[in-house]
């Protein structure tokens, strides 16, 4: 009864399409995108790859399993309240969920128009960024698309990469002890691998935050997308369904106005956790259910499934999620999210993709696919704690700093081992001399124009930003040091770049 035939693609097929993406077919879902369960459908559900006993996830249900299986390389879903994410830790996938308005809906049929998200599902990070690379920018006739123009909330100077997870009282896996222990050795591998600096935080503005979304004025924005359709139709809807979209006529406008003072409040004090950590890593969802448990009790596992979820679109977030333990007393996977404020995309991409590939010195196998690269940048080299990987980095991967090329300095650098200071950790001095210089390794590195101003502030002395001449000629903006902060240092020249030193220093 709903079924018609749209007079264009949505914009963001279209722009794959014009990339040479070849479109295989539509895929199964929640109804109206109704759901995190992937099993809200009158015409079956698809099914999980990993035990046929356990819900796929959903609303985008179709769309992770058809990757999960391998039928194509990556599938779009949507996300309102974790819909983009849920299917990806029940199949084993990496799911995308950009900044709102970071993409365009254009063309999407609306779930909530003011939070729709469309969302990536791929097997790897790098493949779901190179998919978003395509699909980002902004649209003029989408009221919702939003440009690059502010840059984000800047990392604060810190060693490490600083994750939050949630105090150990607010997690919640539902009586799951094989879950709980799967995220405990997620966060253990970003401490003692990545060399992530774990903090709690506390996730109580959050949860409230997440209760809102079915609880509150936005179950009225669903119905508002449908309504004609549900007066007509309504044994056309799945009961589950129609129960929870015919909610929102019981809810108004001075309900909804109380709701949004409340939601501003709350991120307001969600937003302080920035102030401590840069990004925040939780369980994607508390524990697997099986079709048979959620067909028991279908609103209330669906709203256990979105406990880390539902709070994302309505505080303005970016996550991306991405497979962790396998749970093998139930047969199925886990999956972790790591998140952060809108325009962080990139940074959580970094994380995400280190997570994923374990440690591989540099870890930036997406970093090729560079969405939103049409702004204005400046071009950055770097020869010490900045390079890929290492403990300063995260101030360039968090301001959309992208990796352009690794190369050598010209032979004209003598480089030499500064202490650790002003709660920096230990850096190079790299100095240009007439004579008895030598060609250091080095990174150069894009960084958005609007953002090289806070990334500059953070440089500690004695470093500053000067021309650094390369081994092709070229002069490119980069660290250098003054030079009297070298007298009576460890001259490291000979070692030929920072990471040998490193590597020389661990023994």
């Amino acid at each position: 009864e709903f079924a018609y035939e749209p007079g264009n693609h949505a914009v963001a097929v279209e722009k794959l399409i014009a990339a040479g993406a070849i479109p295989i077919g539509k895929t199964n879902l929640d109804q109206f995108a109704t759901g995190l369960v992937g099993v809200r459908s009158p015409y079956g559900h698809p099914e999980n790859p990993f035990h046929p006993d356990y819900i796929p996830g959903g609303s985008s249900s179709g769309s992770a399993v058809a990757v999960s299986t391998g039928l194509v390389s990556f599938s779009l879903g949507t996300d309102t309240a974790g819909s983009g994410r849920v299917p990806a830790a029940l199949n084993q996938l990496v799911g995308l969920k950009p900044t709102c308005g970071l993409v365009s809906a254009r063309g999407v049929v609306p779930a909530c128009r003011s939070l729709d998200c469309v969302t990536v599902f791929a097997q790897t990070v790098a493949e779901a960024a190179a998919v978003l690379d395509v699909m980002a920018g902004f649209d003029p006739e989408d009221a919702y698309s939003r440009r690059w123009e502010t840059p984000p909330l800047p990392v604060p100077r810190s060693p490490k990469v600083r994750v939050g997870v949630p105090a150990a009282s607010q997690l919640e896996f539902f009586g799951d002890d094989e879950s709980a222990d799967a995220f405990r050795k997620a966060v253990e591998r970003g401490r003692e691998t990545l060399g992530w600096e774990i903090r709690e935080i506390d996730f109580g503005p959050f949860l409230e935050a997440a209760r809102l979304l079915y609880e509150g004025p936005w179950v009225a924005e669903r119905l508002a997308a449908i309504e004609p359709f549900l007066e007509a139709n309504a044994d056309a809807v799945f009961p589950v369904t129609r129960r929870i979209i015919e909610g929102g006529r019981t809810l108004g406008a001075v309900g909804a106005f109380r709701a949004a003072y409340r939601l501003r409040a709350l991120k307001q004090s969600a937003d302080r956790a920035w102030e401590e950590v840069d990004a925040i890593l939780t369980p994607t969802i508390g524990r697997p259910y099986t079709v048979a448990e959620v067909e028991a009790d279908p609103v209330g596992l669906n709203s256990k499934l979105g406990y880390y979820t539902n709070f994302m679109n309505l505080l303005d977030y970016a996550a991306v999620a991405v497979p962790a333990e396998f749970l093998t007393r139930q047969g199925m996977p886990s999956g972790v999210t790591l998140f952060g404020p809108a325009f962080r995309d990139r940074f959580l991409l970094e994380l995400a993709s280190r997570f994923q590939s374990g440690p591989s010195g540099d870890g930036h196998d997406y970093a090729a696919h560079r969405f939103g690269s049409s702004e204005p940048a400046v071009e950055v080299a770097v020869c010490g704690a900045h390079l890929s990987g290492l403990g300063l980095n995260h101030q360039l991967t968090s301001r959309m700093g992208t990796l352009v090329e690794k190369s050598v300095t010209a032979p004209v650098y003598r480089m030499y081992a500064l202490p650790a200071q002003n709660g920096f950790p230990p850096r190079r001095g790299l100095v240009r001399v007439q004579s008895g210089g030598a060609a250091i390794e080095m990174e150069i590195w894009s960084v958005p124009a609007a953002a090289f101003g806070s990334f500059v502030d953070g440089i500690g002395s004695p470093l500053g930003i000067g021309k650094v001449l390369t081994a092709s000629g070229r002069e490119v903006s980069g660290f250098l040091c003054e030079s009297w902060a070298v007298e009576g240092a460890e001259e490291i020249t000979a070692l030929g770049g920072w990471r040998a030193y490193l590597a020389r220093a661990a023994g």
